[in-house]
């Protein structure tokens, strides 16, 4: 360890929504005089209006901090922020996986909850040091002493006395997590001279810069002239500029062993560059790359459409939020019901929500968004041909199938010992097969092998639902399993609407398809004739309502023969039905 990393800390805050952890790094920030009271703001490394609105981290930001502690010593601060929703679970790892130790935030008003069990566990699995803080000490409310109890029972390590007690809001207590985190948290260590070794731990994308790629160097030296080396990628780049944030930009000569930065790359593709790369040198390379790299997967699609706002307008939106989302993925969709439009995978369905508020609120946009589905691996008959579906309009006919394949996760759930029968009872009313049941201190984690299309829906809402807030999900990618998924077509008016396309498992079809007929019958906008609302399997109807006509016949010898009713629908070659966003939203809300 150099001298220069002796005054060196690396830390993240971690914690349940809402207990304070945004609020926490502001006051950090203030009481190091790292921003002037001019540019002082709340929740200062949440800039996006999602993130404010939420409450939770989506990107994660960092911010070096200089601390003056009493002796006189300066010291270099590195805050890490991290994401905060199961969707963003791998840069949450990737991002605890640049610092050396953490600050585990419970608010007192409300206890150790399920998200605060979750990121003690990462942060226990990557060996890091953990400062236990009760937050909100001064509210009301606050229940001190059994805050303190819960947390003694998360770790047998944990002491009494270590456990400080602060109120962020107020700065009460802050200077000791400040004295804490020198004393503490260890400072880093890595040979200043070996081999160049960094951790993407998030990217951007600037239009003028390229990819802009938020760094902690673990060994050597990187110049501002050195010419880089990404692993995973096998590309290699030119460096244009590194720095750090302070909060904002602040270009340096070079990053070394230890120090959070910034590299601008100069590659213009935004997706080369991934969460969990491994940096080096091209003249000097390292040995072995970081562990534990995935290339960011979706796990939902759906598609998105103008609703009242031009497709080039959405598509210039989209192409924008893509450059600074890696994990947000697209291509351009045509349906016949809603027009052009894209199909976009997302992380999840929180994911899918933040594209969707984003493009409302930074584009003033206003989309439609079909019915969330996952991927489907599909082997037809005699060809032995395996096919990949993202899109329902895409799943074979089921006389061409052989099998279906669909993509399972290990989803584990932490939560009270006396929410369990509940909470079970929802996984296995999803398909779920309990895996594992563990304790820890007053809380439990359950672990379910369970569908992604059983989750891509409302499985995260229903979940806090059921536990009213207390419980927590993260999902690991598992493999495909075979099931027996099939197809379902709504047709309204004898006419298939594409955007109303399911695939689902065959025993839930009967009332999946019994509760679509009957919100589209009350949803779809009326004609002047009767319109029939059918549900399709393999060629057979099995759920049919009627939308009434829009105002009865005036006089009985206006009414419909057959013989013009049956060349009405012989010339119906698609249907022309207006689907309101309503539609999308009442489907996804019936719980499937």
């Amino acid at each position: 360890m150099s001298d220069r990393q002796k005054y060196i800390r690396n830390f993240a805050i971690i914690a349940h929504i809402d207990h304070g952890k945004s609020t926490l790094a502001d006051r950090i920030m203030e009481m190091t005089n790292t921003v002037s009271e001019r540019d002082t703001a709340a929740q200062l490394l949440d800039d996006l209006a999602v993130e404010k609105a939420h409450g939770v981290t989506v990107k994660s930001r960092t911010v070096r901090n200089y601390y003056v502690d009493d002796r006189g010593d300066e010291y270099q601060y590195n805050l890490i922020d991290t994401p905060g929703h199961v969707d963003f679970n791998y840069e949450v790892s990737r991002s605890l996986s640049a610092t050396d130790g953490v600050l585990l935030l419970v608010d007192a008003t409300k206890g150790v909850q399920a998200q605060t069990v979750a990121n003690y566990r990462l942060a226990k699995e990557a060996n890091l040091t953990i400062i236990p803080i009760v937050n909100k000490i001064d509210n009301l409310m606050a229940d001190v002493d059994k805050t303190v109890e819960e947390i003694l029972g998360l770790d047998d390590s944990f002491t009494e006395e270590e456990i400080l007690k602060i109120s962020a809001k107020s700065g009460l207590g802050v200077d000791a997590v400040l004295t804490a985190i020198r004393d503490r948290i260890p400072a880093p260590t890595g040979d200043e001279t070996a081999p160049l070794k960094a951790l993407v731990f998030d990217s951007k994308f600037d239009p003028y810069k390229g990819v802009i790629a938020l760094v902690r160097l673990f060994e050597g030296t990187l110049n501002t002239t050195d010419q880089m080396l990404f692993m995973a990628a096998d590309l290699k780049s030119q460096n244009k500029e590194v720095g750090v944030f302070a909060p904002f930009t602040t270009p340096l000569a070079k990053l070394q062993a230890g120090d959070v930065g910034y590299i601008v790359t100069g590659i213009k593709d935004a997706h080369a560059i991934r969460v969990g790369e491994t940096i080096t040198s091209v003249a000097q390379p390292t040995p072995a790359a970081f562990p534990g790299y995935q290339s960011v997967q979706p796990m939902v699609y759906a598609g998105l459409y103008p609703r009242d706002t031009d497709y080039k307008d959405l598509k210039i939106a989209i192409e924008k939020l893509a450059l600074n989302d890696a994990a947000f993925q697209y291509e351009p969709e045509q349906s016949e019901a809603l027009g052009m439009g894209f199909r976009g995978g997302f992380l999840g369905i929180f994911h899918l929500q933040i594209i969707r508020e984003r493009l409302q609120d930074e584009f003033g946009l206003d989309i439609l968004t079909t019915m969330p589905n996952s991927t489907f691996r599909v082997t037809l008959k005699q060809k032995d041909e395996v096919v990949m579906v993202e899109n329902p309009t895409q799943f074979p006919h089921f006389a061409q199938i052989a099998k279906v394949e669909e993509p399972y996760v290990h989803a584990k759930m932490t939560l009270p010992n006396d929410m369990l029968n509940d909470v079970m009872r929802l996984a296995e009313g999803r398909r779920g097969v309990l895996e594992d049941l563990d304790t820890l201190g007053s809380m439990l984690m359950v672990t379910y092998k369970m569908p992604v299309s059983e989750i891509a829906y409302d499985f995260f809402n229903e979940l806090k639902s059921v536990s009213h807030g207390f419980a927590t999900l993260s999902t690991e990618i598992a493999d495909f399993e075979a099931s027996d998924m099939v197809r379902m077509d709504i047709a309204i008016d004898y006419a298939n609407v594409d955007a109303l396309t399911f695939v689902l498992h065959r025993f839930k079809v009967e009332k999946f398809a019994q509760d679509t007929v009957t919100k589209l019958r009350d949803l779809v906008p009326r004609k002047l004739q009767q319109m029939p609302v059918q549900a399709i399997v393999e060629g057979r109807v099995v759920a049919r309502e009627n939308i009434p006509p829009l105002r009865k016949m005036a006089a009985k010898g206006t009414k419909v023969s057959k013989k013009q009713e049956q060349l009405r629908r012989a010339g119906q070659a698609k249907s022309d039905i207006e689907l309101p966003q309503e539609v999308f939203d009442a489907i996804l809300d019936m719980g499937n």
